[in-house]
């Protein structure tokens, strides 16, 4: 499985990235590894700090370098995203948004997402929710229940390493359940259209006759079917 952390810190040393190692570090313990001599997780971060002046050129010229064009692979093809960004004026940095405005607009579709927020104060945690969580759900991925703030008093605190194990298991879950069904969608996919082929047009069956409901003289289950347009004609005011 593939887990990409995106980190939005600006400093070095950074909260940002530190909370995002530790929520990686996390999901690792918490995903299950079911087949003997199977793969570690792939684990890939993505410093946005160091994408910035490319960033900052895909919107005047609508080209990715390099490193930006292979951080917008790996984001596409991971099996799960921890997304972490520094509070600035009660949001998202800006760095953060841009990234994912210059991703293709069905790159997170489905994605499981864990998002995560560091502040200097624990008056801003309310980020994760009015901003962070909004975001992914437009994005259309499938943000976790459990997001992590980490305020300056936090580290080292009580209740943090809680929140992340939580947050992380969470993650695990669904990254582990992906997995286990793209394993097996296309045999069963396959198997669910041939099982709905051969019901609906099996031999000796019409089209016609598989497809149009019962007819007003006796339906399925006993209901009487009536076509819409006679409907809607019984309810036009009488003359």
């Amino acid at each position: 499985m593939k887990l990409v952390v995106v980190s939005a810190g600006l400093s070095v040393p950074s909260s940002t990235r530190l909370l995002a190692d530790r929520l990686a570090a996390a999901v690792g313990r918490a995903v299950p590894v079911d087949a003997p001599g199977e793969a570690p997780m792939d684990v890939r971060v993505v410093e946005l700090r160091e994408l910035a002046v490319e960033i900052a050129h895909f919107f005047t010229n609508g080209f990715p370098g390099k490193a930006l064009a292979a951080a917008q692979e790996a984001v596409a093809g991971a099996d799960g995203l921890i997304v972490v960004t520094p509070v600035f004026s009660a949001s998202y940095s800006g760095l953060f948004k841009s990234f994912f405005d210059v991703l293709d607009k069905d790159a997170l579709v489905g994605k499981p997402v864990l998002v995560a927020a560091t502040g200097g104060s624990a008056r801003h945690s309310l980020v994760l929710e009015h901003a962070l969580r909004p975001l992914f759900a437009y994005l259309r991925a499938v943000v976790v229940p459990t997001a992590v703030y980490a305020a300056s008093e936090d580290w080292g605190a009580e209740g943090l390493e809680g929140r992340i194990e939580r947050a992380a298991g969470e993650l695990a879950g669904l990254m582990a359940g992906l997995s286990s069904s793209l394993s097996v969608s296309g045999r069963s996919a396959v198997g669910a259209v041939g099982a709905a082929g051969a019901a609906v047009e099996s031999p000796g069956t019409s089209r016609a006759a598989s497809e149009v409901p019962a007819a007003r003289g006796g339906g399925a289950g006993g209901f009487e079917v009536v076509p819409f347009a006679e409907q809607l004609a019984a309810l036009a005011p009488k003359r």
